[in-house]
Order: structure tokens, then sequence, then C-alpha cells
């Protein structure tokens, strides 16, 4: 099937859930659910080839940022519509966290370690290195972890973490906005829309773009409605399946790209990716679900957490500052990715409050140990996220090249 072609099925995907919501029709409550959550993935689907065409257009790093920044708008969209539903009936709180926290932990759990195995797969090597560009992502994350510390200790998500995560994301792009232009590899569709004559190019992303976020707005709320009304009525944990089906749902086009350029020797752009979307999660995303449940509420309080969602946000920083240490180094070996994958899927499969927080003591400890072993690695990045905002492109790439 030719790239057009291809374009075109995937967003008729999205037309079922288009004319349900604009006709008020409904087919039962699984079935709604299903079909509103197949549109969002379709989206998410044309949103990663309209911003993976981009890259023609702007600098790659900048483009790997907005890729990854596109790829995940359902998650957002599913997010935002339970931290604005809270706003106006408590009982969807947890919901906001528990999709947020889980897209976070299945990002570095499942999709990093994918990467890695489909890149040991094809070099049969144990170590996978990342380019020295991607100092500034980790350094950024590793800021951006280590506040999100702070909120377990709070009990809320306050208006002023909006602000300050943000600003570090705002700061970020920044960044790396500056960075050189490269030549872009682009593959299936997102190829066939970069290939166009400029205008036509430019106005097929524009469109592409808004019929995607058309199609989100339309789902994202009956979608995120369906799942907990799902989860009663087939008797699963509603908590559960908002936090592992919807960001496996909406993130699935970025587990799929991630994985095609791995499996075709681009596996350091692939974790690039992954890694810049981890960033915009845990600042952009963490730092809106304040805000919308702020404007809903009419009031300037946080969004409150229990119990349970402080133990959600602790055991969720506490692998991102494992991962952290992980790439301290830029490169990430065999038993680290099986580490990250066997990690996640323990608490995966036995959802306990025991096992959580034993985990979480884990990633803390492994994080701290790695880091102190790893001393001068540690330097060395700080050194290259440096140059990196200093705008020393040049000297990065003499530093890789020796």
């Amino acid at each position: 099937m030719s790239g057009g072609r291809l374009i075109l099925g995937v967003a008729a995907l999205s037309l079922p859930a288009i004319f349900l919501r604009v006709t008020g029709t409904h087919t039962g409550t699984v079935t709604d659910t299903a079909i509103f959550g197949l549109a969002i993935v379709a989206a998410a689907f044309i949103l990663a080839w309209a911003a993976e065409a981009a890259e023609v257009d702007i600098s790659q790093a900048l483009a790997v940022a907005f890729v990854a920044l596109i790829a995940v708008l359902p998650e957002y969209a599913v997010d935002m519509t339970f931290a604005w539903k809270a706003g106006q009936d408590p009982s969807f709180a947890p919901y906001a966290v528990a999709n947020m926290t889980g897209g976070n932990r299945l990002l570095i759990g499942a999709a990093w370690p994918m990467v890695f195995f489909l890149f040991w797969r094809r070099a049969r090597v144990p170590v996978m290195a990342l380019e020295h560009g991607h100092a500034i992502e980790i350094a950024t994350l590793a800021v951006a972890t280590l506040y999100s510390f702070t909120i377990p200790l709070k009990g809320e998500i306050a208006l002023y973490d909006t602000a300050i995560l943000g600003a570090l994301f705002v700061g970020y792009v920044y960044v790396i906005a500056r960075a050189p232009t490269e030549e872009p590899e682009l593959i299936g569709p997102a190829r066939t829309i970069g290939m166009l004559p400029t205008y036509q190019r430019r106005g097929s992303i524009v469109l592409l773009l808004l019929y995607a976020a058309g199609a989100i707005f339309a789902s994202a709320e009956p979608f995120a409605d369906g799942l907990v009304h799902t989860g009663v009525q087939l008797g699963i944990d509603e908590f559960l399946l908002v936090q592992w089906l919807a960001p496996l749902a909406s993130e699935a086009p970025e587990f799929l790209f991630a994985g095609i350029l791995a499996n075709r020797g681009r596996a350091g752009v692939s974790m690039g990716a992954l890694l810049s979307s981890k960033v915009n999660q845990w600042t952009l995303l963490i730092g809106g679900l304040p805000l919308a449940y702020a404007i809903s509420s009419g009031g300037a309080h946080g969004l409150p957490l229990d119990t349970r969602q402080v133990e959600e946000v602790l055991i969720t920083a506490a692998q991102s500052a494992f991962a952290v240490a992980i790439l301290a180094s830029l490169t990430i070996t065999k038993w680290e990715a099986i580490l990250l994958f066997g990690l996640f899927a323990i608490q995966f499969a036995i959802p306990v409050e025991q096992i959580r927080m034993v985990i979480a003591a884990i990633y803390i400890v492994l994080a701290v140990a790695i880091l102190l072993r790893q001393r001068s690695e540690v330097a060395r990045l700080l050194r290259l996220s440096r140059r990196t905002i200093a705008g020393h492109h040049d000297e990065l790439a003499a530093e890789a090249a020796d």
C-alpha cells in the first residue's frame, strides 16, 4: 500500500468516532469505548507521520522533540480530560494521575528495553551508545526527576509546579531549537508527505494535524468516560484500566515508530525520540494537570493526591531516577535494559502496594549506586549539557568524533 493510501485508510478509522460524537449515537459502553479508542490510535499515527515529515523544515533536534510532543498529544488529551472532570467531580482525580504515571512507566519500562533489544538483535553488541547531543535531554530529565520527588511530599500537584515544570520544558525546547539542521531520513507515509513540494508539504502537514486534533478532541472525553464505565461493567479495577490501557492505546504509534527505527539500524535516533517524549511527559504533562483542574474547579488549588496516587508518583519518580542514572554515561547495556523491563514487569503483573514500595526503593538504591560508580561520566554529561546550552555544537561534534 502506498503512503498516501495508508494515510487515508488510517484517517478513515477515526470517522466512526466522529460520527458517534456529532450525532450522539450510542452502540453500547464497551463498543463505544473501543471505537473512540481506535480513533485516538489512528489520530496518533497521523500526528506522528505529519510531525515526522516536519523534519524537512526544522532542525532535527527540534523535530525529534516536536515528534515526541505530537505523538503523545492523545495521552495529553485523555489525561487533561480526567483532570478537568476532577475539578467538577473529585472522584476523577485518581484517574488523571493513573494515566500520567502509567504512560511514563510504560515508556521507560517497555519502550526503552524494546529499542535496546531490537538494536542488540541487529548489531549483536551488548552496549548501545547515544549521541552526545542527547546529554541535554538527560540533564533536563534529571532536573525534572529531582523536582518530582517533592510532589509526593506535598500530597498534591500544585499550580506553581505548572510554572516550574513548564519553564523547564520551554528552556529545553529553546536550547535544542538552536541545533543545526540535518537531512532527515523519513520512512513510510512520512516520506510520502516529506517529498511533496514545499507548499503542498506544509499544507498537507497542517491539514493532517488539524484533522487528527479534531478526532482526538471528539474522542478524548467519551473514551475517558468509557474506560471508567467499562471497568465497572466488566468488573475490572477502573484505576488499572485507566493507568495501563489508555496510555498503551495513545502511545502505540510511538512504540511502533521507535521499533521501526531501531529495526532499521537507527536505534540511537529511536532512543532519542523516546527520551524526548519522556522529558515532555515528565514536565509538560504533569504541569498541565493542576492547571486543567484549577480552571475547571474555578479555584486556585492544586490537583489533590490520595495515598495511592502519592505511591504511584513516588514509584514513577524512582523509575525516572534509575533511568537517568543508566543514561548518564550516554549508553545503555543489556543488563540495564533487562533490569528496566524486569522491574517494570513485576510491578505491572503484581499491582500490590508493598511490591510498589519495594521496587521504588530498589530503583532509588540502584540509581544512587550507579551515579556514585560513574561520577566521571556524570561530570562529562554536565560538561556536554553546558556546551549544548552555550550553543557550542562544533565542540560536541569534535568530542563525539574523538
